[in-house]
């Protein structure tokens, strides 16, 4: 089916380009129906407009809450062309047909994220009238045209001006985003509401979402792929991350960035981390953000090549001389010192991310997370447990001294954001060995061992789950493991602890796991 359009109403929250395309359309014949500000708007340009309230002979009220609820707007809109009786049942009322609505939603999004809104103020921006007209419209979407973004103006200005009409298709798609409208719209509103005053994992789960953009291609290059992010999240996220130069992300990207940018919000001194497919190849803190870039990339310098880097200070001129000598994918700080932009920027294939804002334990966000299986979702809550020294249990005869707690701690930190099973030695404030993903935790003690850049005698070692036998304990004595922190809870505890003893480890256990299942 095609639509003539010779009507059309039009009430805009986002006015731009609104009075450009009115005239157009008045330009073609159509007449227009307008609500409130837009109406006004329409006016003071010269446009010959009907208020609504002369179409309905009703008045707005309740402070504009009711202004298109009315049979003569939703009867207009719904009635079918291609049923006969629905266009007499309008006739006989007196009701002419409305072939386009043209809405855009109150500023709810924007409200919510403007400082100093209370919940009234919110409240009040519930547009109630607007959803109700998009979907009316979608609904009888053969023959009513459905514009919900500006960026919808011109394609349609164009297929009216060359055919007089709308095809079916050009309809279709417009139904399509507008119900894509009305679904985000309401997701947002519900998980605010939900926030606020609803339950951790409500019967229905509403996500709202936004594009940031289309991606090249998703994991691989016969995936298709694009970037959406939760227009509601606080705080530093890749989301909000600014490119100030380099060739679009890719998929493959987003994912380390996020990883990479998670484990440095864990801490509080200069720290660097070397990420490459999802999991950390390098950590190291320093005393300044040059010492601890240099050190977790020599952590593993054979994985770097490719890898995301994030940094938790501004990137300054020695780190970036550092950096430009290296195949390097992504860098990301929270902004570059002067000159820095400038020598990095000779590589045209490295991308430079500036988070705009600090990155530490302060800044981290908690957020629900939702992972995609077949047929459904999986939802949990965002928490960590803190390891307070105090209340590590010492289960081994010797008592870790101050400068393995301190270790234990920083391989701990690490240990939770690689993927399980996982295995890490660590020297004072930097990584020396990451076994990560093995099916056996023992053979993840022995990759941490291979994958070491340098001796790892005098290392710590930190786990994120039990051990299941004393098999991983002997494989860390053999590698000079002095001290181990693992959760505990197995049924052969004893079994791993004689082991310790044996070898003269401390062990320390922290009573919760840190499983990274990907």
């Amino acid at each position: 089916m095609v639509t003539t359009v010779k009507r059309a109403i039009i009430s805009v929250s986002d006015k731009s380009g609104i009075v450009d395309f009115a005239k157009d359309l008045s330009e073609l014949g159509i007449e227009l129906i307008s609500t409130g500000g837009t109406y006004r708007l329409l006016k003071e340009n010269g446009l010959d407009v009907v208020e609504v309230s002369d179409v309905t002979g009703f008045p707005e009220m309740l402070d504009g809450r009711v202004k298109t609820l009315h049979p003569k707007i939703h009867a207009g809109i719904l009635a079918r062309r291609d049923l006969q009786d629905h266009m007499q049942a309008i006739k006989d009322k007196g009701i002419e047909p409305i072939d386009m609505v043209v809405i855009n939603l109150y500023p709810f999004k924007e409200t919510v994220l403007k400082e100093g809104s209370t919940l009234e103020d919110i409240v009040e921006n519930i547009d109630i009238g607007g959803p109700s007209m998009i979907r009316a419209a979608a609904k009888n979407y053969h023959s009513v045209a459905v514009v919900t973004s500006p960026s919808q103006y011109q394609p349609i200005l164009e297929q009216l001006r060359d055919k007089g009409e709308l095809d079916d298709a050009l309809l279709s798609r417009l139904m399509s985003e507008a119900f894509i409208t009305t679904s985000n719209y309401d997701a947002m509103i519900a998980s605010q509401m939900n926030g606020r005053f609803g339950t951790l994992f409500p019967e229905s789960y509403p996500v709202p979402m936004e594009k940031v953009q289309d991606l090249r291609y998703g994991e691989n290059p016969n995936q298709k792929a694009a970037f959406y992010r939760d227009p509601f999240t606080p705080g530093n996220t890749v989301a909000k991350m600014e490119k100030i130069h380099g060739k679009e992300l890719s998929y493959n990207n987003i994912l380390d960035m996020d990883k990479a940018l998670d484990i440095c919000m864990d801490f509080e001194k200069p720290t660097a981390v070397v990420m490459k497919h999802t999991n950390p190849c390098g950590l190291a803190s320093g005393n300044d953000i040059y010492e601890a870039f240099s050190t977790a990339y020599a952590v593993d310098p054979l994985s770097a090549f490719g890898c995301v880097i994030c940094l938790n200070r501004n990137c300054d001129m020695k780190t970036a001389h550092d950096i430009a000598e290296k195949f390097v994918e992504v860098v990301i700080a929270p902004d570059y010192e002067p000159g820095v932009l400038e020598l990095l920027e000779k590589k045209k294939n490295i991308r430079l991310m500036r988070t705009n804002a600090p990155i530490g334990p302060a800044y981290r966000v908690r957020e629900m997370k939702i992972k995609k299986v077949q047929g459904g979702y999986l939802a949990q809550t965002d928490e960590d447990v803190p390891i307070d020294p105090k209340n590590l249990e010492v289960v081994t005869k010797r008592a870790p001294t101050q400068e393995e707690i301190d270790a234990l701690l920083f391989a701990w930190k690490l240990a939770k954001h690689v993927t399980s099973n996982c295995v890490v030695y660590v020297k004072g404030e930097r990584a020396v060995g990451i076994g990560a993903g093995q099916m056996s935790r023992v053979d993840s003690a022995k990759i941490a061992s291979m994958k070491a850049n340098e001796p790892t005698e005098g290392s710590v070692m930190a786990s994120d789950a039990f051990f299941p036998f004393r098999d991983g304990v002997d494989e860390a004595a053999r590698a000079g493991v002095t001290a181990i922190i693992q959760p505990g809870g197995s049924i052969r505890d004893e079994e791993v602890i004689d082991a310790a003893n044996e070898h003269g480890m401390a062990m320390v256990f922290t009573g919760c796991r840190v499983f990274r299942h990907g």
